[in-house]
């Protein structure tokens, strides 16, 4: 279940995602399956071979891709989340998720 972000934030991460840029969305998130985990980072891009390189950057893999036919990105949680977004100067989704 998706929470803590509104459809224009939404819709921006969409169209950036369609124009093959880096977006980032993140939002709260609970799901049994991933325990101490209370938000999710959306990383997408159309370009996925860009994605990917991007990802390695970051050491992810290709194979963590959600390959959804629009969409394609990956979900960044915990430690990883909380590297990436502060490697990548995102601070305000830092502190408006309290992410640590």
């Amino acid at each position: 279940m998706a929470f803590g972000v509104d459809r224009e934030e939404l819709t921006q991460w969409k169209e950036r995602v369609s124009k093959g840029q880096i977006a980032f969305l993140t939002h709260y998130w609970l799901d049994d399956r991933f325990p101490g985990c209370d938000t999710v980072t959306k990383v997408g891009c159309r370009d996925v071979e860009k994605l990917k390189r991007w990802g390695a950057k970051h050491g992810l893999q290709p194979n963590w891709i959600h390959q959804d036919d629009q969409y394609p990105h990956y979900d960044l949680f915990g430690d990883v989340q909380a590297r990436i977004l502060s490697a990548e100067g995102i601070h305000s989704q830092i502190k408006r998720f309290n992410i640590r």
